[in-house]
């Protein structure tokens, strides 16, 4: 069984899930590795309302809501041009019903409601030469004012119950979580190790905080995403089963 998911080399405009499709076209950011895992691994109990904080083409949100059936999902998005096309990815899908995209950055957004789980594949270059490309630096640099804004939004939009979960790079995801911890009053409620293969360091790390802790969030702390090179690993098939098609 082989899965359809190089995104090193996904150049087209319509990227095909086994329960909706996404375009691509119009996004400064396509679909990537770490997009989905979030939409994967991203846990709560039984969410009644999710955000999904810069959405890109929408599909984390839409993982999102195959994964949790009862959950209305929000999505918002800086750039105005991704923000129409998640929308229509949206609107095109069987999810249209609970899912809403929204075209305004995190500091101008007001929910009327509290949210049971919070997610974001966030742009995470620091201090780094920026994209020539302005959608592009919108997309993949940030500063820590960024993620301090975001950690003080979410200790006021989550539920009491709620999480807020990142993927990052490790050293970023530590930074975060020490903000979280200490200048925001967050809990740590889970954390977990993303490694290429099983010998090799952890490149990401899935993060999650909020208001009170959680008894268990992942089963297992660490997850590998290839046996050997070119070849995903049992439990990447196994997470990823229900969301791509097979070949």
């Amino acid at each position: 069984m082989n899965y359809s998911a190089n995104f090193a080399d996904i150049n087209m405009s319509v990227f095909r899930f086994k329960r909706f499709a996404v375009v691509q076209a119009g996004c400064a950011m396509k679909i990537n590795t770490d997009g989905v895992l979030l939409g994967a691994m991203a846990t709560s109990p039984s969410p009644g309302r999710v955000l999904d904080i810069g959405t890109g083409t929408g599909v984390i949100a839409l993982m999102l809501a195959q994964r949790f059936p009862e959950a209305v999902v929000d999505a918002i998005e800086i750039d105005a041009l991704a923000a129409s096309v998640a929308r229509k990815n949206f609107e095109s899908s069987i999810f249209a019903a609970r899912t809403t995209a929204y075209a305004v950055a995190l500091e101008d957004f007001e929910p009327t409601q509290p949210y049971d789980l919070m997610v974001s594949n966030p742009p995470y270059f620091l201090y780094s030469l920026k994209n020539p490309d302005l959608r592009k630096q919108l997309a993949r640099h940030t500063d820590m004012a960024f993620f301090s804004d975001l950690l003080d939004r979410s200790a006021r939009w989550l539920s009491p119950g709620g999480s807020l979960q990142l993927i990052l790079p490790v050293p970023l995801a530590e930074q975060v979580k020490q903000k979280a911890v200490k200048e925001f009053q967050l809990v740590l409620q889970g954390e977990r190790n993303i490694h290429s293969f099983e010998s090799a360091p952890a490149i990401r790390r899935v993060l999650a905080v909020g208001k009170a802790p959680y008894e268990a969030m992942w089963d297992q702390p660490d997850f590998v995403i290839y046996e050997n090179k070119g070849v995903y690993s049992r439990a990447y098939h196994r997470l990823l089963e229900d969301f791509f098609l097979t070949r």
